[in-house]
């Protein structure tokens, strides 16, 4: 695998790219501007873009000439549609454990947040872990949850139309709501 420097000007976004990523773009920006272009993107071998459209995007505010990209020309365009979902898509499988963000966070002070895009989220997170008492967890006790639906078409419809529409934040905050929910219902 090489990766080598391609013009912006030379870059082609996918034209059916499903991702909404323009809330996204002033983070990537920033944190290509404070560690530099750590993550490569990947193209095409007529230079259309796989994955990477936030960091072109990012690329283009920042008004940078060059920018690191790996070619796929050991891929079908098969592998490459395929490739383009599952490098977005594999994201959404992932949570946050907010008590060990919150641990890391904190070695942060409020200049260095503010310059990393991170105090908002701090405190949001710090918020929610003591409206909730989660900031207190024991020793050995689970932090973890998860959250299981049966195949109910509707349900997950809805969940999914709700996240394209508010983004994912809010629905973790959605299910942040369930699983207080449950665990008050198990206390009382």
């Amino acid at each position: 695998m090489e990766i080598k420097m391609v013009k912006v000007e030379d870059l082609k976004p996918y034209e059916n790219n499903p991702r909404f990523n323009d809330d996204a773009v002033e983070y990537v920006a920033n944190s290509i501007k404070n560690f530099g272009f750590k993550v490569p993107m990947v193209i095409d071998k007529d230079n259309v873009i796989v994955a990477g459209h936030t960091r072109y995007k990012a690329s283009l505010e920042l008004g940078l000439k060059e920018v690191p990209c790996i070619v796929a020309d050991d891929l079908t365009q098969e592998q490459i549609d395929a490739f383009r979902l599952v490098d977005n898509k594999t994201s959404e499988y992932s949570l946050w454990n907010y008590e060990l963000l919150s641990e890391e966070l904190k070695d942060f002070d409020d200049m260095e947040l503010n310059l990393y895009n991170l105090k908002e989220e701090k405190n949001n997170i710090l918020d929610l872990l003591e409206e909730e008492g989660l900031n207190k967890v024991k020793e050995g006790e689970a932090t973890t949850f998860s959250i299981s639906f049966t195949d109910d078409e509707k349900r997950i419809e809805i969940l999914k139309n709700y996240a394209n529409e508010k983004g994912k934040g809010e629905l973790n905050n959605l299910f942040f709501e369930v699983i207080k929910e449950e665990f008050e219902n198990e206390n009382n």
